[in-house]
């Protein structure tokens, strides 16, 4: 299995969409490279944790490329925006990818330039090695699978 965490906003829609893709076989939603240990969800909203609303997701990749996981991704969000996505707005909702396995950085740059052709403004999307990853509280684990109602920012069907 091949490990990556993605931030795109708040992290139920970027979970219940990954989780629809074949070839994902886990997801976990938490707070992704900040400076503040063990966070609890609303420490993390106070902009002051440095972490990120993020997705850690295994996939197979005899399922799934990284490529295409990637460009799934890019398609969700506003790449532009700053610490925001959608109504979300705070430094805990930036875009990013944290990657694990320093071997598909040129894989995770070639969607960065891509994508970069694509847009008017600069693309803020962050780019780094996953340093830490603390898991969320479990309400937030699923949420929109036992919310399906439940607020998302996200086309679940893009």
């Amino acid at each position: 299995m091949k490990e990556i965490v993605l931030a795109g906003g708040c992290f139920w829609g970027v979970e219940e969409y990954m989780s629809r893709i074949d070839g994902i076989k886990e997801t976990t939603v938490g707070y992704a490279n900040g400076t503040t240990e063990n966070p609890t969800y609303e420490e993390v909203c106070t902009n002051i944790t440095g972490h990120a609303e993020a997705c850690y997701i295994k996939y197979d990749e005899n399922i799934l490329s990284l490529e295409d996981l990637l460009n799934r991704f890019w398609k969700i969000i506003n790449p532009t925006l700053l610490n925001r996505q959608g109504p979300d707005i705070g430094s805990q909702y930036r875009t990013g990818i944290y990657y694990i396995d320093e071997s598909d950085l040129p894989t995770i740059m070639k969607t960065f330039e891509e994508q970069k052709i694509k847009y008017d403004k600069p693309i803020v999307t962050e780019v780094e090695p996953l340093r830490v990853f603390y898991e969320a509280e479990e309400y937030h684990q699923k949420y929109l699978k036992k919310n399906p109602n439940g607020y998302c920012h996200i086309d679940l069907n893009a």
